[in-house]
């Protein structure tokens, strides 16, 4: 009898890589998804396979999919724009949410493993961020909607482990790319590809010294998987450690694209984040991760998507 998994927020984007590699392994899926951020077209071709089941609905009201071996909690609006525009509900996800699925996995004695964030470290104090590390959070700023939902979507998690012996992992993600980005998401990759496929100029906010690590979408879920199959309850930082100034992401951006495009600065978001690259330590240790695919790759392996999508846009707006 094949395991059965849940996996909410499937039709996101990273949602929908996991299940792809979820049927891979010979899992049947039932999807959920609300559909407010994640799209059908995602999980289209997902459709036809006999072990996959979608269920659009709101995992903020009480459900019930019927017994599962392991749930994978992905659904929260991830990137700025969407989390700033639905604020109540990535808060509600974060909490009435992950009460809802981690019942059921109680119920169904499953194993659970959440997508947690490196956003959970906020603004760090120290470089790079270990787990140990608690943090340099605004709980008041206008990306706590997410920063704060995370953070007590672990502290929730760990309470039912405690208290009720549910048998959890906790992924802190860092800077995730490649296909099935959307091109409005506010996120870095997708804003430097959309405007140098655009001729545009790429829009570097502050003087472009702050640092992000970009980890290749394929070497996320092959980190996320082994964790899911490890006996590890605390956060496990999975991410790519190689760190880039965002300057210099939109020079790779640039040079890979072959575009023309110049470079424009804009006023620094509020809280926004100077530095950020995980201490991977943990994943290399229990786990035997490490990521294979180096920026430049990642973004030739891109490529084709961002170009369709572009292409896309650009014929629904004519």
């Amino acid at each position: 009898m094949k395991a059965r998994a849940l996996v909410t927020g499937g039709a996101g984007f990273l949602g929908s890589h996991l299940c792809d590699a979820l049927l891979a392994e010979g899992y049947a899926l039932v999807v959920v998804d609300n559909l407010l951020t994640g799209r059908m077209s995602n999980i289209e071709h997902l459709r036809r396979e006999g072990n996959f089941e979608f269920l659009q609905l709101d995992i903020n009201r009480h459900f019930d999919c019927g017994p599962v071996n392991y749930v994978f909690h992905f659904a929260s609006p991830a990137s700025p724009v969407d989390y700033m525009m639905h604020g109540i509900e990535t808060l509600k996800v974060g909490s009435l949410g992950t009460f809802n699925v981690l019942d059921i996995a109680h119920k169904y004695r499953a194993k659970f493993l959440v997508a947690s964030t490196s956003e959970c470290y906020g603004d760090p104090l120290e470089h790079p961020q270990k787990e140990s590390y608690w943090g340099h959070v605004n709980s008041i700023g206008p990306r706590s909607v997410y920063d704060e939902a995370k953070r007590f979507t672990e502290a929730l998690t760990m309470a039912y482990h405690r208290y009720y012996s549910v048998d959890t992992r906790m992924v802190r993600i860092f800077n995730t790319y490649g296909p099935r980005m959307q091109l409005n998401d506010g996120r870095v990759i997708p804003n430097f590809m959309k405007q140098a496929l655009r001729g545009e100029e790429l829009t570097v906010y502050g003087e472009g010294k702050q640092t992000r690590s970009f980890c290749y979408v394929s070497d996320e879920i092959e980190g996320i998987l082994r964790l899911a199959r490890s006996d590890e309850h605390f956060p496990v930082n999975i991410g790519n450690p190689d760190e880039f100034t965002i300057l210099e992401c939109a020079q790779r951006v640039i040079e890979v694209t072959g575009s023309k495009s110049g470079i424009r600065y804009s006023k620094l978001p509020q809280d926004d984040p100077k530095q950020r690259r995980p201490d991977i330590t943990k994943a290399r240790t229990l786990l035997q991760w490490t990521p294979k695919i180096p920026l430049n790759q990642g973004l030739r392996m891109s490529l084709d998507y961002f170009r369709e999508a572009v292409a896309m846009e650009t014929t629904t707006r004519a």
